[in-house]
């Protein structure tokens, strides 16, 4: 994967898509952004994570909603959290999250549910 499309780019481009749409809509742009990403790139389709994708969507938004940043500079510089790729084993074990299900379709937390956002 290009380097420069790190973990803090994927936080950006689901704040950008939560910005202009909807938690759905975001949510389906970014899982075709990423297949798009992975196959333009010669990436394996196995690498695209359906759960992490959508999860990822639902904790930027409930991020969003807690936040009067204007901006994704100042939004994640009070939301450093976010920058930690491992949060999500915060609401999933590590059995659940990195499962064959979990990869290729939206799984439920088992630990922990994700906060319910607002839009």
């Amino acid at each position: 994967m290009p380097a420069q499309f790190n973990h803090e780019a994927h936080v950006r481009i689901a704040y950008v898509y939560l910005v202009e749409s909807d938690v759905e809509q975001a949510a389906e742009r970014m899982r075709e952004a990423l297949l798009n990403f992975i196959e333009r790139n010669g990436i394996p389709r196995a690498k695209f994570h359906e759960t992490m994708t959508r999860a990822w969507i639902l904790a930027v938004r409930h991020f969003m909603n807690k936040s009067t940043s204007d901006s994704f500079t100042d939004f994640i510089a009070g939301n450093q959290v976010l920058l930690e790729s491992k949060i999500m084993l915060t609401d999933y074990s590590a059995s659940v999250l990195f499962s064959s299900d979990a990869r290729e379709s939206f799984v439920e937390p088992d630990l922990d549910p994700i906060p319910q956002h607002g839009k």
